[in-house]
């Protein structure tokens, strides 16, 4: 069984495999920027097809696979992004969450 990720795991192994996948090279964040919109897109598809099931349309599906998979190309697609203009994603999220908690007097922080 694998060790659960992290953040860090999950950036360690983007700058591995993009050094493999890209040999390196830097690529445009146009091109990451297209990427993660198609990755989303993908989601919003599979969302689609769920509600269709739940609205008791034809085409639909219950399976969540296909969510499962696009959600986890797009959290790898954004920190991709992150990865290429060194945010740390971990600290972007803690505070953001944090923040908007505050925003709306909400207890819950991490």
């Amino acid at each position: 069984m694998n060790p659960p990720i992290t953040f860090e795991s999950l950036r360690e192994a983007n700058h591995q495999r993009h050094q493999e996948w890209a040999n390196g090279n830097d690529l445009p964040l146009s091109f990451r920027g297209v990427e993660l919109a198609g990755e989303v897109g993908e989601a919003c598809n599979e969302l689609k097809k769920l509600e269709r099931t739940r609205l008791g349309l034809v085409g639909g599906k219950t399976d969540l696979t296909g969510l499962q998979e696009e959600l986890a190309d797009v959290l790898i697609c954004v920190d991709l992004i992150a990865m290429d203009l060194g945010i740390d994603l971990a600290s972007a999220v803690q505070d953001k969450f944090n923040a908007t908690s505050e925003k709306y007097d909400l207890s819950t922080r991490l």
